[in-house]
Protein backbone atom coordinates (compact mmCIF):
# COMPACT_ATOMS: atom_id res chain seq x y z
CA UNK A 1 0.00 0.00 0.00
CA UNK A 2 3.06 2.34 0.85
CA UNK A 3 4.45 1.93 -2.37
CA UNK A 4 1.21 2.58 -4.06
CA UNK A 5 0.71 5.32 -2.31
CA UNK A 6 4.65 6.68 -3.62
CA UNK A 7 3.95 6.04 -7.16
CA UNK A 8 0.65 8.50 -6.89
CA UNK A 9 1.98 10.76 -4.54
CA UNK A 10 -0.25 10.38 -2.19
CA UNK A 11 -0.25 10.19 1.55
CA UNK A 12 -0.78 5.96 2.70
CA UNK A 13 -3.93 7.06 4.50
CA UNK A 14 -5.29 8.87 0.90
CA UNK A 15 -4.30 5.74 -0.56
CA UNK A 16 -6.50 3.55 1.73
CA UNK A 17 -9.10 6.18 1.32
CA UNK A 18 -8.83 6.11 -2.69
CA UNK A 19 -8.85 2.31 -2.50
CA UNK A 20 -12.04 2.38 -0.34
CA UNK A 21 -13.68 5.09 -2.47
CA UNK A 22 -12.91 2.96 -5.81
CA UNK A 23 -13.64 -0.74 -4.59
CA UNK A 24 -10.62 -1.90 -5.45
CA UNK A 25 -9.84 -4.92 -3.91
CA UNK A 26 -7.00 -4.20 -2.38
CA UNK A 27 -5.50 -7.89 -0.25
CA UNK A 28 -3.74 -10.62 -1.15
CA UNK A 29 -3.62 -14.28 0.29
CA UNK A 30 -2.12 -13.99 3.03
CA UNK A 31 -4.44 -10.77 4.05
CA UNK A 32 -1.78 -7.89 3.59
CA UNK A 33 -3.26 -4.83 1.91
CA UNK A 34 -2.02 -4.68 -2.14
CA UNK A 35 -2.64 -3.55 -5.47
CA UNK A 36 -2.81 -5.11 -8.48
CA UNK A 37 -0.65 -3.20 -11.00
CA UNK A 38 -3.33 -2.74 -13.18
CA UNK A 39 -5.80 -1.49 -10.53
CA UNK A 40 -3.30 1.24 -9.60
CA UNK A 41 -2.81 2.29 -13.53
CA UNK A 42 -6.25 2.72 -13.85
CA UNK A 43 -6.60 5.00 -10.84
CA UNK A 44 -3.26 6.96 -11.73
CA UNK A 45 -4.81 7.67 -15.01
CA UNK A 46 -8.27 8.61 -13.74
CA UNK A 47 -6.42 11.11 -11.17
CA UNK A 48 -3.90 12.51 -14.12
CA UNK A 49 -4.61 16.00 -13.47
CA UNK A 50 -2.17 17.89 -16.23
CA UNK A 51 -1.36 21.31 -15.54
CA UNK A 52 -3.07 23.81 -18.39
CA UNK A 53 0.00 24.52 -20.88
CA UNK A 54 0.35 28.02 -20.59
CA UNK A 55 2.12 28.52 -24.66
CA UNK A 56 -1.44 28.41 -26.66
CA UNK A 57 0.45 26.70 -29.55
CA UNK A 58 -0.67 24.17 -31.65
CA UNK A 59 1.74 21.59 -32.50
CA UNK A 60 2.21 17.17 -33.05
CA UNK A 61 4.42 16.61 -29.91
CA UNK A 62 1.42 15.05 -27.40
CA UNK A 63 4.33 14.99 -24.60
CA UNK A 64 4.11 17.85 -22.84
CA UNK A 65 5.11 19.04 -19.32
CA UNK A 66 4.70 22.22 -17.69
CA UNK A 67 6.74 22.89 -14.70
CA UNK A 68 9.20 25.59 -12.87
CA UNK A 69 12.94 25.72 -14.02
CA UNK A 70 14.79 24.92 -11.13
CA UNK A 71 18.58 25.45 -13.01
CA UNK A 72 20.61 26.51 -16.02
CA UNK A 73 24.22 25.74 -16.04
CA UNK A 74 25.61 27.18 -18.99
CA UNK A 75 28.97 27.45 -20.78
CA UNK A 76 29.98 29.35 -24.07
CA UNK A 77 27.83 26.91 -26.47
CA UNK A 78 25.55 24.56 -24.36
CA UNK A 79 23.34 25.06 -21.63
CA UNK A 80 21.64 22.78 -19.25
CA UNK A 81 18.31 23.05 -18.48
CA UNK A 82 16.44 21.46 -15.07
CA UNK A 83 12.54 21.84 -14.68
CA UNK A 84 10.52 20.15 -12.08
CA UNK A 85 7.11 19.20 -13.45
CA UNK A 86 5.19 17.41 -11.15
CA UNK A 87 7.54 14.86 -9.81
CA UNK A 88 9.41 14.77 -12.79
CA UNK A 89 12.48 16.12 -13.22
CA UNK A 90 13.00 17.56 -17.03
CA UNK A 91 16.50 17.76 -17.87
CA UNK A 92 17.05 19.48 -21.95
CA UNK A 93 20.09 20.32 -23.43
CA UNK A 94 20.09 23.68 -25.92
CA UNK A 95 22.38 26.10 -26.81
CA UNK A 96 23.06 28.83 -24.84
CA UNK A 97 21.48 31.03 -27.79
CA UNK A 98 18.61 29.69 -27.21
CA UNK A 99 18.79 30.04 -23.69
CA UNK A 100 19.26 33.82 -23.86
CA UNK A 101 16.40 33.90 -26.82
CA UNK A 102 14.16 32.61 -23.90
CA UNK A 103 15.40 34.82 -21.49
CA UNK A 104 15.16 31.57 -19.38
CA UNK A 105 16.16 31.78 -15.43
CA UNK A 106 15.04 29.52 -12.40
CA UNK A 107 11.72 30.27 -11.20
CA UNK A 108 10.33 30.69 -14.90
CA UNK A 109 7.52 28.76 -15.96
CA UNK A 110 8.08 26.44 -19.06
CA UNK A 111 7.05 23.25 -20.81
CA UNK A 112 8.68 20.55 -22.05
CA UNK A 113 8.08 19.51 -25.38
CA UNK A 114 9.17 15.70 -26.09
CA UNK A 115 9.03 14.17 -29.19
CA UNK A 116 11.53 11.03 -29.58
CA UNK A 117 11.51 7.97 -32.04
CA UNK A 118 13.12 6.16 -29.07
CA UNK A 119 11.70 5.74 -25.27
CA UNK A 120 13.47 3.39 -23.47
CA UNK A 121 11.12 1.57 -20.21
CA UNK A 122 12.89 -0.37 -17.18
CA UNK A 123 11.74 -2.66 -14.97
CA UNK A 124 12.71 -2.87 -11.08
CA UNK A 125 14.31 -6.41 -10.57
CA UNK A 126 12.21 -7.31 -7.73
CA UNK A 127 8.98 -8.04 -9.69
Amino acid sequence: MAEAANLLGVSDDTMRRLVDAEGIVAQDGSGRRVIDGADLAKLAKQRANPVNDPSDVGRSARNRFVGLVTSIESDKVMSQVELQCGSARIVSLMSTEAVEDLDLKPGDLAVAVVKSTMVAVETPKHR
